[in-house]
């Protein structure tokens, strides 16, 4: 008669799932690089991505406020009126009004914390608005302002 089998088997392989202590310390050194080059360019990271968001503002959030404005006015607001005109109804064609166009009924700040520029008609866009941002410098008329244009 045969003796039962045993559960425990002895091998003569090693593990094949097991990692050296050599392969171990090549990664550890590989992600400490990475984490180095990371922390080095944070500034030029969050520096572009504020820059992202005021371009998004101006280019593709207000554009549909401004719109809806425009279809319910029949123009843009003017210079004089400025975004505020979103919040509340200008003293002319007031009864065609139907807003506040903008959400928490205020108008944001740029990501510098400054108010956005607004000029209606454009002079770089003849044909439409100017919406800007000064920009990182907070200085109007840089070439860091990032505007529609």
């Amino acid at each position: 008669m045969k003796p039962a089998p045993s559960s425990r088997r002895l091998s003569r392989r090693p593990p094949a799932g097991a990692f050296t202590l050599l392969e171990i310390l090549v990664v550890l050194a590989i992600i400490g690089l990475l984490a180095t080059l990371a922390i080095k360019d944070i500034p030029g990271i969050f520096g572009r991505s504020e820059e992202n968001v005021a371009k998004l503002f101006v280019t593709q959030t207000m554009s549909l406020q401004l719109f809806r404005y425009r279809t319910d006015m029949g123009s843009y607001p003017s210079t004089a009126d400025g975004l505020q005109a979103l919040l509340t109804a200008p003293s002319a064609n007031s009864e065609r009004w139907r807003g506040p166009y903008l959400q928490d009924n205020k108008i944001p700040l740029d990501p510098w914390g400054e108010p956005y520029q607004y000029r209606y008609p454009g002079v770089k866009n003849k044909n439409g608005y100017d919406l800007w941002s000064k920009g990182p410098d907070k200085t109007d008329g840089t070439a860091d302002d990032i505007g529609n244009w």
